[in-house]
């Protein structure tokens, strides 16, 4: 069995880091996850798309506890996601995620946003963790931007500080929601320049996209959602050229026509 190492972490390349089982989720009356079932292995990379609505979003919510589902059973890296704080916790030391809007704390630098969780959850010396976190502000070209406030950067930089931040936790896993849908069509190219980059590192990454270019390009596993099912998944190359479902082929021929 192959072992690699990634981002300090070492692993066998085949093993299941993300076990879902039967799970759903419901908002009040509406069935949002309905019996989703997905094994990730480590070092995998799987693109999640699908129709608004369709349950891609609250998926990756639940897989950092972010959101709760009521039924069937999540295992993240051997850690059972229940009502368990303490697992909770856990598992959130090891899933980084960036989301559609940037969150970055307005009133910090850049560098302190991307060293607060680092200084007060791994307990990081403070010279540690900024050298750390230089390192990764270099890794996503933004370190010139250090001593700058959030909102002294354009929307793709503050994308590229939410990456860095979420990787000075060195997490096993990245979840990406929408990352590139709140900006401007001149600043998609920079981050998904970046996310290209960490997905040629090894890392476990899952990303909520309509980036099909990206998709193509970078993942393993192309999945399909559609009225909180998993429709369809396949290779990139398969997904694109045959897909099986009506309703995957109807969502491909509305967003590549685009």
């Amino acid at each position: 069995m192959a072992v690699t190492e990634t981002n300090g972490h070492a692993y066998a390349e085949d093993a299941e880091i993300i076990h879902c089982a039967g799970v759903h989720k419901w908002y009040g009356e509406f069935h949002v996850l309905r019996d989703i079932n997905l094994s990730v292995r480590r070092g995998e990379r799987i693109v999640i798309c699908g129709p608004s609505g369709s349950g891609k979003s609250t998926l990756i919510r639940c897989l950092n506890r972010l959101e709760e589902h009521q039924k069937g059973r999540i295992v993240i890296d051997g850690i059972e996601l229940t009502g368990n704080l303490k697992n909770i916790e856990l598992v959130r030391r090891e899933v980084g995620m960036v989301f559609q809007h940037f969150n970055l704390f307005p009133h910090l630098t850049v560098l302190e946003n991307c060293t607060l969780a680092p200084i007060w959850v791994r307990r990081r010396p403070k010279k540690e963790a900024e050298s750390e976190a230089m390192q990764y502000l270099e890794r996503v070209q933004i370190a010139d931007q250090a001593h700058k406030y959030p909102g002294q950067l354009s929307g793709g930089q503050q994308q590229r500080v939410a990456i860095a931040r979420s990787l000075c936790m060195k997490p096993k896993i990245m979840l990406f929601d929408e990352p590139t849908s709140a900006l401007d069509p001149e600043m998609v190219k920079e981050v998904l320049d970046v996310m290209v980059g960490l997905a040629s590192s090894g890392m476990t990454m899952l990303c909520v996209t309509h980036e099909m270019g990206f998709a193509k390009s970078v993942a393993d596993r192309v999945i399909f959602m559609d009225r909180g099912e998993i429709v369809e998944q396949n290779t990139p190359d398969l997904f694109f050229t045959n897909p099986k479902s009506d309703r995957t082929r109807l969502f491909l021929s509305q967003i590549l026509s685009h």
